[in-house]
């Protein structure tokens, strides 16, 4: 592929994640405690999860390690943190959530399946055929780019994981129904798993200092704004005694 093809087509990536965003800000994703059966077919929340993440694993390693460049040593790390996020949420979390009955759209599951393979794509076809040892020599490891994207990232999975812990250990064995959770960061927002995993890919895309990696992260941003703007105005709608002083998104902001 011609080096102007493929960032066309990460432009117009871009492009479209912009263009969408107002679609989205009033589009609630019904799946979880959005869940609706008015969007077709369901299918098992737990098998839909790894259906639909699978791709975001395997599209990126397979562009990756089969891609024709020259895959310098910094790019292994750069492949490493991306597996290493997509095991968790592929073949890790899946398993670890309470969804015993639970089921979600499979328009989500094909919506999610088109948004990971395009993801993986760009940034494993970047990183497996057109990024050089001139543009990550080892030097690269002492670059103020890397050590701050690396440390944002490993910031942003520890705030993701733990609200992930929290979540699924929020109910007792035998409980049902929704509780206002309240340790971690939940003291700040409503969706600190939402801010972690958008912390994560910036971080990513200041580590990479590249388009497909900026791509990645918009497109976060995009999808998970949103969702947490409508988990926080569903737990306001909720619970009564909500904490008034708690943002959506970002601590003391949003």
């Amino acid at each position: 592929m011609k080096d102007t093809t493929f960032y066309l087509i990460v432009y117009i990536w871009i492009g479209v994640a912009i263009f969408i965003f107002p679609v989205v800000m009033r589009f609630i994703a019904p799946y979880g405690r959005h869940t609706s059966k008015k969007w077709g077919p369901m299918i098992d929340n737990r098998a839909g999860w790894i259906i639909m993440e699978l791709p975001a694993l395997l599209v990126f390693a397979g562009f990756y390690l089969f891609g024709s460049g020259s895959h310098p040593m910094v790019t292994w790390i750069f492949f490493g943190v991306w597996v290493m996020h997509y095991i968790n949420r592929t073949l890790i979390f899946p398993f670890r959530i309470r969804t015993k009955g639970k089921k979600m759209p499979l328009a989500i599951v094909l919506m999610a399946i088109g948004f990971n393979f395009v993801n993986g794509f760009i940034n494993g076809y970047y990183l497996g055929s057109m990024a050089s040892e001139a543009q990550y020599p080892a030097s690269y490891l002492i670059d103020p780019r890397f050590i701050g994207g690396i440390s944002i990232f490993f910031f942003g999975m520890f705030i993701n994981w733990q609200s992930d812990h929290i979540l699924i250990h929020l109910r007792k064995p035998g409980e049902a129904g929704y509780i206002i959770p309240r340790k971690g960061f939940f003291k700040w927002v409503s969706c600190p798993n939402h801010f972690g995993e958008i912390v994560e890919w910036f971080g990513f895309a200041l580590m990479t200092w590249c388009f497909p990696a900026l791509a990645f992260a918009v497109w976060t941003l995009v999808n998970l704004m949103p969702r947490a703007l409508h988990h926080h105005k569903w737990y306001k709608e909720t619970f009564n005694d909500y904490p008034s002083e708690r943002k959506a998104l970002l601590p003391f902001i949003l």
